[in-house]
């Protein structure tokens, strides 16, 4: 009896415990916080039956425990959001209780460690997840009016990578922005001006590219996005892929309803391709025009190119905030798909964090 008495009174003192911690958890971040607000308009369960679809739960190979997909994504938002890798993410967790709360954690529930992080991004990468998840992001957003279908905007920046050569090589480099001297035959010859780099730790799938005097090692991140600025689509390549071989494979990722009224681009993607493209789908053509060798713009086409140029400023304060906020146009990871992902979730957190103001804004 005297056995089973202190049985029954640990099992309490442990519920008691429990209760306490999540009522401690719960108390402590009644006011409010960013992450409560983006809890407040995204259903997480579509999102997690994504996740669930590509992220297999059990046991890992080495019998480890694995955690929830939904929860790992959270944290990956976080480290995104807070700028952190993912070793300062789990950190970041654990001290924190309103990111303890938004990952659906108790006080007395383990914190996935960085490399359960890191696993967990490379098995969706691998499993092409990523893209998924923003467009279903934006389905919600969308419904909130959050999103707005008045044209689309298109524009690139660069990523770069530390994981170049650090011995003196001589490479041959692409020169960006050119395309007023050259044809869509020199264009197309400009993508093979690099070498193979053969060293232990570079990353081979990056590329290099000349801006101005500025030499850049990385990748290019092509973004659409709507008329508030918030990403519609993300397509990554090489930095010495020119922007107009982007337009194609970005623009695929969205419906005929998102661009119908019209894509909005610079001159770096004007090709008659493209241009064939959009009259396929039947998608108003905002593409700037671009002068040729002895073949100067018309009066019209001045005119019409100042006028799209008035639209630019949407996309570039897209990836201004970006980098403002998230210190993005750098990354630690190696590898087209990673980056990929990286830029994928640049785009989810970006999104994310101006919604609850727009949402509010639209209230009244």
């Amino acid at each position: 009896m005297i056995i089973s008495y202190i049985c029954f009174m640990k099992r309490t003192k442990t519920l008691s415990a429990m209760s306490f911690s999540a009522y401690d958890v719960e108390r402590r971040t009644r006011k409010g916080s960013f992450y409560a607000q983006v809890d407040t308009i995204i259903d997480w369960n579509p999102i997690s039956a994504i996740i669930d679809k590509h992220y297999q739960k059990g046991l890992s190979a080495s019998g480890e425990k694995l955690y929830d997909g939904l929860l790992l994504f959270k944290m990956l938002l976080i480290g995104m959001w807070n700028n952190l890798s993912d070793v300062k993410v789990e950190g970041h967790v654990n001290d924190s209780l309103s990111a303890m709360k938004f990952c659906g954690m108790q006080l007395e529930d383990s914190v996935p460690s960085y490399s359960v992080l890191s696993r967990f991004r490379t098995e969706l990468t691998e499993k092409k997840a990523f893209d998924s998840l923003l467009s279903e992001i934006n389905c919600q957003l969308e419904k909130y009016g959050i999103l707005i279908n008045k044209g689309t905007k298109v524009d690139a920046s660069i990523t770069q990578s530390s994981f170049h050569s650090k011995k003196p090589k001589t490479f041959e480099i692409v020169q960006d922005r050119k395309e007023d001297e050259l044809s869509e035959e020199e264009i197309e010859k400009q993508e093979h001006f690099f070498k193979e780099v053969a060293e232990y730790g570079v990353d081979k799938e990056a590329r290099w590219l000349k801006k101005g005097t500025k030499t850049y090692f990385g990748y290019k991140k092509q973004i659409a996005v709507d008329s508030n600025g918030l990403v519609l689509a993300v397509h990554t390549t090489a930095t010495n892929q020119h922007d107009s071989k982007g337009l194609i494979p970005l623009l695929q990722k969205l419906d005929n309803e998102r661009i119908k009224k019209g894509v909005f681009t610079d001159k770096g993607y004007a090709s008659k391709a493209n241009r064939e493209y959009l009259k396929g789908r039947k998608c108003k053509d905002k593409i700037q025009h671009k002068a040729q060798r002895n073949k100067p713009l018309s009066k019209w086409e001045r005119v019409f190119n100042k006028l799209i140029s008035k639209t630019r400023w949407v996309v570039e304060r897209t990836f201004g905030s970006q980098k403002r906020w998230f210190g993005v146009g750098q990354t630690r990871l190696k590898g087209l798909d990673k980056v990929h992902t990286q830029h994928i979730l640049e785009a989810i957190a970006y999104n994310l964090k101006r919604s609850p103001k727009m949402e509010i804004h639209l209230a009244f």
